[in-house]
């Protein structure tokens, strides 16, 4: 399958740079600092929306002010691959809400996940009473984060 690229010239490289960092900026200072008319930003914008290349907005919170104290990768190896398990353990995960994102990977483990605990017991019963004995899964391993010293970042436009 391949994915169409979306042709960007340098103005909509710059608002999307420029809503990456806030996107609470209004058609007004979009239009500033893009030096163009408020609704031509404006439109830029929603022609980017509708394209699917800004496929939403969200608010970033603070994890340590919800006290989410522990975060952590955690590469799950799975036993058995067949369709039904892996679905169930697809579903499994999406209805977890302290694995934030997973990820399906290539090479010794088959998924990826980041996730975010109260504190280490919580951390340690969602491995060991919540994936571990999911009956596809063969081995689970865990990276606690000691510091985030460097945040998440917009990406590269």
């Amino acid at each position: 399958m391949q994915i169409s690229r979306i042709s960007l010239d340098e103005t909509d490289v710059r608002l999307l740079t420029a809503l990456q960092r806030d996107a609470h900026l209004t058609a007004q200072e979009l239009g500033e600092a893009l030096n163009l008319s408020p609704s031509q930003a404006g439109r830029r914008r929603q022609r980017l929306e509708a394209e699917g290349l800004i496929a939403g907005y969200a608010a970033r919170l603070d994890p340590t002010k919800l006290g989410l104290s522990v975060q952590a990768f955690v590469q799950v190896r799975m036993a058995s691959n067949g369709a039904e398990t892996l679905d169930s353990f697809s579903r499994l995960v999406r209805t977890r809400k302290e694995i934030i994102s997973a990820w399906t990977l290539t090479g010794e483990a088959d998924y990826l996940m980041r996730v975010y605990c109260e504190d280490l017991s919580t951390l340690n019963h969602l491995i060991h009473q919540v994936l571990l004995v999911h009956p596809a899964v063969a081995r689970v391993q865990s990276q606690i984060v000691m510091d985030q010293f460097k945040p998440d970042a917009p990406l590269p436009v």
